[in-house]
This record gives C-alpha cells, sequence and structure tokens, in this order.
C-alpha cells in the first residue's frame, strides 16, 4: 500500500495485501490471495502447486487401456477404435511404465519424429494424440497436454482427381482379362466388375462397398447409413448395377462379404484386388478415385453442391465444398461470365 514504509515486500511483518503472479499447472495465474500474512500465503501457494490429484501415479499403460475402453463406451466407428488403438500401442511401447504426468512436449516432439505418413495423416493423428492427453487431464493423472503445444505439420490439399473416360474403359477391360482364382473361380473377375461399378455409380467409400448388405437394396436404390458419418443417404444406381449385384452370392446375406471375420480384413481383401486391376490396366488408382468421378461427374452435370454433399453422406457442405468446389460447373459459368464481361468493358 502508499502508506508502507517498505518499498517491496520482503518483510514478513508488513501488513499489505498478498498477491501471486506466475505459471501454475501450465496456465498463467495472477490474483490477489486475500491474505496479509506471509505464513498463510506460502502455504495457500504450495497447496495450489501440490494439488488434488486423482491416480497421481497413473501409468501410460492404465491410461491407455481406460482410454480405449472409454472410446468404445463411446460407441466410435470400427475404423476410429482401429485408429485409437494403434495409438495407444505406440504409447504403450514407448512409455509403458512412465506416469502420464511425466511425459514432456520434447519427448512428444521426438514421439511425432518418429512418424513416417503424409501430413494430412500426421494432423489426424496429432489430433487423437490431443485427445487421449485431454482424457487423461479430465481424469486427473496430468496438468497439462504436452501435445497440444506442437505445431501440426502444413498440410497441403491435393487435386481431386477423378478418372477419365479412357481410364475407366482400361480398368474395365482389366476386369475382363482378370485372373479367374481362389474361392470364386471363373466368377472372380465378374465380381471385381461388380464392385468397381458400385464404387463408380454410386460414390461409396471403399468399405460401405465391401460390407454393403442385400436388405439395402430396394429396386434400384440404396438405403445405406455410411461408415463415416452414419447419415442415412438414399443412391439411386444404374439397373445394369442392380443386375450385376443381383447375380452375386444370392443366399448370402452380404453382396461382397461373407460375413465371417472382420470387415477390416474384407476391406484388405479388396483393395489388393483393385491393385491388381489398375496394375493390369496401366493406371495409378485407389478406391476413393471412384468416389471422385462419382462427385465430379455429378457436378459437372449441374447437380447443386448441397446434392451431391447428401448423396456422399457427408456431415456438412462445408466438407464437400473443400474437396471439390473447383468442379462446380454453375460457379465455373459464372467465372467465366464475368471475365468475358470484363474484357468488353
Amino acid at each position: 500500500m502508499k502508506a508502507c514504509p517498505h518499498r517491496l515486500r520482503t518483510q514478513k511483518k508488513c501488513q499489505c495485501p498478498i498477491w501471486a503472479q506466475g505459471t501454475l499447472h501450465g496456465k498463467w495465474l495472477k490474483k490477489s490471495l486475500d491474505l496479509r500474512n506471509w505464513e498463510a500465503a506460502q502455504k495457500l501457494v504450495r497447496d495450489w502447486e501440490g494439488g488434488p490429484r486423482k491416480h497421481e501415479d497413473a501409468t501410460v499403460t492404465l491410461a491407455c487401456e481406460a482410454f480405449v475402453k472409454d472410446c468404445e463406451a463411446r460407441k466410435l466407428s470400427d475404423a476410429s477404435l482401429d485408429k485409437y488403438r494403434l495409438l495407444t500401442r505406440e504409447l504403450k511401447d514407448r512409455f509403458g511404465r512412465r506416469s502420464v504426468g511425466s511425459l514432456s512436449l520434447p519427448e512428444m516432439r521426438e514421439y511425432r519424429e518418429s512418424w513416417e505418413m503424409a501430413s494430412i495423416s500426421a494432423r489426424k493423428k496429432l489430433e487423437r494424440l490431443r485427445t487421449f492427453f485431454k482424457f487423461c487431464i479430465e481424469s486427473g493423472w496430468t496438468w497439462e497436454n504436452p501435445a497440444k503445444l506442437i505445431k501440426a505439420p502444413l498440410a497441403r490439399p491435393t487435386p481431386t482427381l477423378p478418372f477419365t473416360d479412357n481410364e475407366i474403359e482400361k480398368i474395365l477391360w482389366a476386369t475382363e482379362v482378370y485372373p479367374n482364382k481362389g474361392i470364386y473361380g471363373v466368377d472372380s473377375g465378374r465380381r471385381v466388375r461388380a464392385f468397381i461399378n458400385l464404387l463408380r455409380y454410386s460414390g461409396l467409400r471403399i468399405r460401405d462397398a465391401a460390407t454393403l448388405s442385400r436388405d439395402k437394396l430396394h429396386e434400384n436404390k440404396l438405403l445405406l447409413y455410411t461408415q463415416k458419418t452414419g447419415q442415412p443417404v438414399w443412391l439411386p444406381v444404374p439397373k445394369k448395377i442392380v443386375e450385376e449385384l443381383e447375380e452375386l452370392n444370392p443366399r448370402g446375406k452380404h453382396f461382397f462379404w461373407s460375413g465371417n471375420g472382420l470387415a477390416k480384413s474384407t476391406v484388405a481383401d479388396w483393395q489388393r484386388s483393385l491393385a491388381n486391376v489398375f496394375k493390369l490396366a496401366g493406371i495409378k488408382g485407389h478406391a476413393h478415385r471412384f468416389r471422385d468421378t462419382f462427385s465430379v461427374n455429378l457436378l459437372q452435370a449441374a447437380v447443386p453442391l448441397e446434392t451431391v454433399s447428401l448423396l456422399l453422406g457427408h456431415s456438412s457442405i462445408k466438407v464437400t465444398e473443400r474437396h471439390y468446389a473447383p468442379w462446380v460447373k454453375s460457379r465455373q459459368l459464372k467465372l467465366e461470365e464475368s471475365i468475358e464481361k470484363a474484357w468488353k468493358l
């Protein structure tokens, strides 16, 4: 206070109000303690620094197991659970017996440097790592989120490239010369062709196509709940595609899956089959390019972006716009009209 004879608060007998200033558990703090007694103020700050922690000695292994159980209880999709399980396995292998609160920012940066993946994948994995530490904070096992201070890698979006008509022709030719082997024998090429046509005309993700059940087909429409978003979507498909599907595995519950084993395994099988087709066709491709081809064809036919977003099962039109905005025909026409009008001035 102004009337205090002491220039600094160094005298314990001083009766000026005491303030605390500094970093407490990773957060900046500056506030009055509402105290004038030095010993009482020191005790209060020590209590703050110690803090009431729950399960203070929780190891990374214990935290990872609890985190996965929580994800399962939240009914996350199988794809999301697989990614979280992979992350927690890596954390347990690297830091298993360490306490969660002992993990530091430099160690998390070093862990991030071990990732060998594209920038977009690394950004997603960093988000999952931050979610794990947020769960640990809420559980009282640590005070800070070391992954929060890690800067995400720059992810430069690659342009969406649909298959050209010439490439589609080569792919369909490759299905005709596809080697007939495995449990389906002479039907192998026909099954692969039906699978490719389903991807091409429905825009489904490979997991949704591989696990498609027969009860989802009504005349020439597919009623789907997409694996990634859970959004209900009606997808009209050409009659010839319906005929190809109905000829496959007439007694099975699914078109392209026996129903035995994990869905992840059948997706891997179909990814290998598509890789063989692309090799025979002599082109570079992957399953998602059929989804891009489906979307771009609709947009170039002047189908509204909102409709395409609904058919793709996107959770928001912003997702569709981010990937396919350059292909919206109406926007391109307006752009051309604006430029031509400017030239005439």
